[in-house]
């Protein structure tokens, strides 16, 4: 089976079997510096290049990609962080490989491979979040997979947690969780707060006019990390915001433990899962379940697509 994990920044693919085990892994930055087709090229390239390396047959190919899709053409529509109004996907990669393909939201696989292969075996309520570039989300409720009708039911990165709208989402929205917490995002939204903080001039903001978006989130966590007294006031900030978010997936749809993935929180776990396990009861109605790092890693998306390209109904049911 072949899982692949499309992301804003990465894509990874994988030759597994149906038992979880991987027998060969590809990675690469996701190729937006051509045209949208291109995504799908350079992923066929990936599976041939590990198919070639592994000398194993294909029988079916999972892709878990980032959102909105539109299931019914196969394809990524109107995403707020790939520069190309569509992407096409399922078409081109069954052209050129004749198997099955399974498309999901990269998050509704994350959370089909922690209950196939990581922390939510045998827990049929059980959701996802990752917050890395983007936010997203997965959610099991009695066991199924919610999809929707254009497989975005779980869009968990674009709930509005800020009902003024100060920030714009990548999306064209206002107040989306998605525009203050994600990686591409917590730039503006540190410009916003040193603002309404009254901080004109700083160490942080002095430093900040030089660096890149990635590299403004990337610093402030680290600082945060050695103790710098005004990262950790904005990172705890931040992580207020996330436990609302928390707290709204848990209102919604009550799952029996939460896992997180995502560059951001594998790489800062203490920093992103305590503020919200410290501020989650504030804004949550339902009993709090766990909130817990994935024991997948990095992998946990690519495994789910694994999982999904094996079972011919993923979404059981």
């Amino acid at each position: 089976m072949i899982g692949v994990d499309l992301g804003a920044s990465n894509v990874r693919v994988g030759l597994g079997t149906r038992d979880g085990g991987v027998l060969g892994k590809a990675y690469q930055k996701t190729d937006t510096r051509h045209e949208a087709e291109g995504i799908a090229t350079q992923i066929i390239g990936m599976i041939q290049d590990l198919r070639r390396d592994a000398d194993a047959p294909i029988a079916g190919i999972g892709i878990g990609s980032i959102g909105p899709l539109d299931l019914a053409r196969g394809r990524v529509t109107q995403s707020p962080n790939i520069p190309f109004a569509a992407v096409p996907l399922r078409e081109p990669i069954a052209r050129a490989f004749q198997v099955p393909i399974t498309l999901l939201n990269d998050c509704a696989a994350a959370v089909l491979g922690e209950h196939r292969f990581g922390a939510g075996k045998g827990i049929d309520d059980l959701a996802y979040v990752t917050l890395s570039t983007g936010i997203g989300g997965g959610v099991l409720v009695d066991g199924h997979l919610l999809s929707g009708k254009d497989g975005n039911a779980a869009e968990v990165g674009h709930m509005v947690i800020d009902v003024e709208g100060r920030l714009q989402c990548g999306c064209g929205k206002r107040g989306h969780w998605e525009a203050y917490c994600s990686g591409r995002n917590i730039p503006r939204y540190v410009t916003m707060r040193l603002t309404e903080m009254g901080v004109t001039d700083s160490p942080l903001r002095r430093q900040m006019r030089g660096w890149s978006p990635e590299e403004t989130t990337r610093r402030l966590f680290e600082a945060a990390e050695r103790g710098d007294r005004e990262a950790l006031t904005l990172v705890e900030d931040i992580g207020r915001r996330n436990a609302a978010g928390f707290a709204t997936v848990i209102n919604v749809f009550d799952p029996a433990l939460i896992t997180v993935g995502g560059a951001l929180a594998l790489k800062h776990e203490r920093l992103i899962l305590q503020p919200i396990r410290d501020h989650v009861e504030s804004y949550a109605i339902n009993r709090v379940p766990e909130i817990r790092l994935t024991p997948l890693g990095e992998d946990v998306v690519l495994l789910g697509a694994m999982a999904a390209a094996a079972h011919s109904n993923p979404l059981g049911g």
